[in-house]
């Protein structure tokens, strides 16, 4: 398996897991629990492929990533009780599916040959479009918009990064690495020292 098809099915994983666990905090039942696995850990990658027009999108080609997911929301589905805080694992565990999707969505743009402009978006997309699914179906605020923490930002940082690492020409481990830790460090310290980005505030009108 090559390093960009691991990290690939790490990401699918990874917010899998998410996903089980946000269900577990709706008190969903077992298909419940499958189905946001399944939407949170193949949604960004869907999309990602849709607009890069692959064929076939990965799942299709390989349906050994529902496999995983149901997997994922299996285990979360057994072990979830034993967690002191859901959502506070559940932050985290968001925090690095993001930086390994990131690096799986700039990768797989680079490969093709795309633009700087497309390989981060393609990032962007992989890395947020699976987690925007799943909190706006359990209706919950997005983490993606909640006000003013680095999230969309921490995965826009990510994927320039791993444009600015190929052009270079280092190796695909560097590459990917540094999408990796880029976005993970500026996730974590949004989560661990709130880094925060300036918000809009609405001021009075002159008189």
């Amino acid at each position: 398996m090559s390093l960009l098809g691991f990290l690939d099915y790490a990401a699918v994983v990874i917010f899998a897991l998410t996903g089980a666990l946000t269900a577990s905090r709706a008190q969903l039942d077992l298909v419940g629990f499958a189905f946001l696995a399944a939407l949170t850990g193949i949604g960004g990658g869907t999309v990602r492929d849709v607009l890069l027009d692959r064929n076939s999108v990965f799942w299709i080609e390989n349906p050994s990533y529902l496999a995983l997911t149901s997997a994922a929301a299996l285990l979360v589905f057994f072990t979830a009780h034993f967690l002191e805080s859901r959502y506070r694992v559940l932050l985290w565990v968001d925090a690095l599916a993001l930086g390994v999707a990131v690096a799986a969505g700039s990768g797989i743009a680079l490969t093709l040959e795309h633009p700087a402009i497309i390989v981060v978006l393609m990032g962007i997309v992989t890395g947020c479009m699976g987690g925007l699914m799943r909190d706006v179906v359990c209706n919950e605020v997005p983490l993606v918009l909640k006000q003013g923490e680095l999230y969309v930002s921490a995965a826009f940082a990510g994927a320039g990064a791993s444009v600015v690492a190929d052009a270079f020409a280092l190796p695909d481990l560097a590459v990917l690495g540094t999408a990796i830790f880029v976005t993970l460090f500026l996730r974590a310290g949004s989560l661990a020292y709130g880094w925060r980005l300036p918000i809009y505030k609405n001021a009075p009108p002159k008189t």
